[in-house]
């Protein structure tokens, strides 16, 4: 426990500091999901909270959109023996969406919970929202986003609300969900699932399982993949708003409107 306890506060350290997550006087509102990823979080948070040399304060808060799996009061009742400040907020308009729409998609019910965070954390006086995604997250993002979107991009690991009221932070962007399964479980403390994360078919459950069967064979797969997403070469990528096309190591037939990059040949 205490082993795994430093790894994942060098971790979360390491995130805090390398994107400057969390500064001198700010009011960090967890968004407690109910699983194990957001409530290792809010414990990581908690910790760091007493051991940091910068003043800052945690509060949690948790959105019910009527897809929790089992009742929400055990975990309650914990964070309450903790003394852990804990905001519980049903979603009328989400509960309505249930009825009307039952098939409704992901983006919808991710817009109404958006819309619910901003207001609880506004409610709490909080300026620093932060999210329980983890390496596993941002990998997959990459390659979802890569593969379905034609788009290189994944989690951004800290970012700001539209209207700039908030900044956004991930700071489990290097714990590995392996880390925050087995932390959960050394705390004993309740965990409820999501409906929506016991799907299948789904694209992430492909990737999940994707990742699962390689990392039989390359153990290091994800951390190769957070260094890359730290360490973009744009010389070797297709986006020409980062290429130089007046380097002489371009060759002159691919720059634009030069030549034709080959070269056409006549039929016979």
């Amino acid at each position: 426990m205490v082993e795994l306890e430093k790894t994942l506060l060098r971790k979360v350290g390491e995130a805090i500091h390398r994107f400057k997550m969390i500064r001198e006087g700010d009011r960090v509102a967890v968004a407690l999901s109910g699983g194990k990823d957001s409530l290792t979080l809010l414990e990581a948070l908690l910790l760091l909270e007493k051991r940091a040399p910068i003043d800052f304060t945690v509060c949690a808060f948790t959105v019910e959109q009527g897809k929790f799996l089992r009742p929400i009061e055990p975990m309650g009742e914990y964070l309450k023996q903790r003394g852990i400040s804990w905001t519980y907020y049903r979603d009328s308009p989400s509960f309505r969406l249930l009825e009307e729409e039952p098939d409704h998609g992901c983006d919808l019910c991710s817009r109404y919970r958006r819309r619910a965070v901003y207001e609880i954390a506004r409610g709490l006086g909080a300026n620093v929202i932060a999210f329980g995604h983890t390496a596993d997250d941002f990998c997959e993002s990459l390659l979802r986003n890569a593969m379905f979107t034609g788009k290189l991009s994944a989690l951004p690991a800290v970012t700001h609300s539209r209207d700039k009221n908030f900044r956004l932070i991930r700071p489990l962007v290097f714990v590995t969900e392996e880390i925050t399964r087995a932390y959960a479980a050394s705390l004993g403390a309740p965990v409820v699932p999501c409906g929506c994360s016991q799907r299948t078919g789904t694209v992430r459950r492909g990737l999940r399982d994707i990742f699962a069967e390689m990392e039989k064979e390359y153990p290091n797969l994800k951390e190769n993949m957070l260094s890359a997403m730290g360490n973009v070469d744009t010389s070797r990528l297709l986006d020409t708003r980062y290429l130089d096309f007046d380097s002489p190591s371009i060759p002159p037939a691919f720059r634009p409107g030069l030549a034709e990059p080959f070269p056409i040949v006549n039929e016979l």
